[in-house]
């Protein structure tokens, strides 16, 4: 967030339209994994309203994604999909060739529900030509989302050596893909009435989206875990919720060893604006000094 924030600043400045609208929708993209569903819908529609007359396709299906993400934390799996197949659509201005590899684990999330009594939509038609592109890619986003659509669509007797195999992948790198793996296969180990095998993976997954701050699937593991037998505590506040993405930014250069007048040259504004900024920073947090804020900052995941 901080970063997509500077990138608005910087790009409405120096006067670049195409960069604005694309971290406006990134910034959608975000505010939609984090729940914040009114702000990613005005997001969404900024960038749109600025990518729409230029024919902007990656500016429109990152906007496109941001409405389905925030579609699919809420649980409207019909609208969500509807977003995702505009993406996936020549004919539609959000396709774009690359950017519809990510929307593939979504598409199995949807797949998933459609097994369980949701509209199936065309989910297993855009999942069979995503599959034959990954012969031609290696896209980490689309072989992923491809492992965990093959898990989730196959039957009983082979879904836990395919969720295995998911698993087995490395995803050190996208912890988001890894804890949407783990949720999804301890929501299957659970339907399989294995309750007590399913916890390890749910909690998993809720410890995960907590950290990242991806709360409703932070809150869907959760509704799995007490399904499964266990209660969870509230997810704790992280530092995105508690300060905004500028005062985040200026609190990571200050513990970095930054003075004030040098965040300030790197971010264009005055010294005295970063003072005011710290100063605001240091009353959210309960802290005096920077090396009680680069405490604070660490317990906090920052």
């Amino acid at each position: 967030m901080p970063a997509a924030e500077e990138a608005v600043s910087l790009a409405r400045e120096t006067g670049q339209p195409f960069v604005l609208a694309m971290a406006l929708a990134t910034q959608a993209k975000v505010a939609a994994l984090r729940g914040h569903y009114d702000e990613a819908t005005e997001l969404a529609a900024e960038a749109e309203q600025l990518g729409t007359p230029v024919s902007a396709r990656p500016v429109l299906a990152t906007a496109q994604h941001a409405r389905a993400l925030a579609a699919l934390g809420a649980g409207d799996y019909p609208q969500a999909l509807a977003r995702l197949l505009r993406m996936h659509d020549m004919a539609d201005p959000s396709h774009q060739l690359a950017l519809k590899y990510h929307t593939v684990a979504d598409i199995a999330d949807i797949a998933d529900a459609a097994s369980r009594g949701e509209p199936p939509g065309d989910c297993a038609g855009v999942l069979a030509r995503m599959e034959e592109a990954a012969t031609t890619t290696t896209s980490p986003s689309l072989h992923d989302g491809l492992r965990l659509a093959r898990a989730v669509l196959a039957d009983d007797e082979h879904a836990q050596a395919l969720f295995k195999a998911a698993l087995a992948a490395d995803l050190t790198r996208r912890p988001f893909i890894r804890a949407r793996t783990e949720l999804a296969y301890g929501e299957w180990l659970r339907r399989q009435r294995r309750a007590t095998e399913s916890k390890q993976y749910l909690r998993a997954a809720r410890d995960a989206f907590d950290a990242l701050g991806t709360a409703p699937w932070g809150e869907r593991a959760r509704r799995e875990l007490r399904a499964a037998g266990e209660r969870s505590g509230e997810r704790s506040a992280g530092t995105s919720d508690i300060l905004t993405p500028q005062e985040l930014q200026i609190a990571q250069m200050a513990i970095e060893g930054l003075t004030n007048r040098e965040i300030g040259e790197r971010l264009y504004i005055s010294h005295r604006t970063v003072g005011a900024h710290l100063a605001n920073v240091y009353s959210k947090l309960g802290a005096t000094s920077r090396v009680q804020l680069h405490n604070v900052l660490e317990s906090l995941g920052a």
